[in-house]
């Protein structure tokens, strides 16, 4: 089936191949400090979805040249976006975050920064921070949405309504940055209808992208005690590619797709355990 890989956006536009590098720059979460709640969300790892990142003792240039020998057998020229992914990564004062992203932005090899947060940590004066980022360097926001239905909402301990998203999406498209917005498929309770009904709610809303996680049950989650008192069953690979094919289906061909599949961290993975053979999902992925 036919669609906008963020690999190929990424040729398009930067006429090179681009890696990703993720950073931990060592933030936390109103999920997790107890301004909301101090569990995090039920499905999140205790690396806060940063679990492939460097250490966050280390500083984010140095983070940046980690990334880039770990990777250096897989990209031989080119440059790199700086993916700060762990945790919540525009929840701290501006003028720490301020320090943290220039010292991406400004590295020689970092073409793009992405920054991964919730949308309801993004007050004015961040905006206005990213709107300054921006301007030098393309600047990717991702929304981790997973899902605009309530009562999935309050199970996930999201920890905020769906009209926080749309507000997001409004203020971060008046300083044009790119947005991408990202859903769970498996959340338990939902059915397929309610997964191709997010997707299509968020391609309406202004994103410029959407990632499709599958959920992953991993050690040390609350979602994982769930599941071993057999409240939920994952999904199977082939109910999986069935809502994928179903989601790619209405998503237009302008909104670029960054992830169909995500893998967890082997050595924590509960669930579902065909999703850790990356290739095999790939070619199943690559047939739909």
């Amino acid at each position: 089936m036919k669609y906008y890989s963020f690999n190929q956006y990424l040729k398009d536009t930067f006429g090179t191949k681009i890696y990703k590098i993720s950073i931990n720059a060592g933030f936390t979460c109103p999920n997790r400090d107890g301004k909301l709640d101090a569990r995090g969300c039920v499905f999140c790892s205790k690396g806060g979805s940063g679990d492939f990142a460097e250490s966050p003792h280390l500083s984010v240039a140095r983070q940046i040249e980690k990334g880039k020998e770990r990777v250096k057998n897989k990209i031989k020229s080119g440059k790199y976006i700086a993916y700060f992914q762990a945790f919540t990564n525009t929840y701290a004062p501006v003028k720490i975050l301020k320090e943290k992203f220039y010292e991406a932005i400004n590295h020689p090899d970092i073409a793009a920064v992405s920054i991964a947060t919730r949308p309801d940590c993004l007050p004015d004066d961040v905006i206005d921070l990213l709107n300054e980022l921006n301007k030098i360097k393309p600047v990717f926001i991702e929304l981790g949405l997973q899902t605009i239905h309530e009562k999935s909402a309050e199970y996930i301990r999201r920890g905020y309504e769906l009209s926080v998203y749309d507000e997001a999406v409004k203020k971060l498209k008046k300083i044009n940055v790119n947005i991408v917005t990202h859903i769970i498929i498996g959340i338990p309770g939902e059915k397929k209808e309610d997964i191709v009904k997010s997707v299509d709610y968020v391609c309406k809303s202004g994103t410029n992208g959407i990632k499709l996680q599958l959920l992953h049950v991993l050690k040390g989650t609350d979602l994982a005690e769930d599941y071993e008192k057999g409240t939920f069953e994952t999904l199977s690979m082939e109910e999986y590619l069935d809502i994928l094919k179903a989601c790619i289906k209405i998503i237009p061909q302008n909104t670029v797709i960054h992830r169909l599949t995500g893998d967890g961290p082997k050595k924590d993975l509960i669930s579902p355990m065909w999703s850790a053979d990356k290739k095999r999902v790939l070619n199943a992925v690559n047939r739909i």
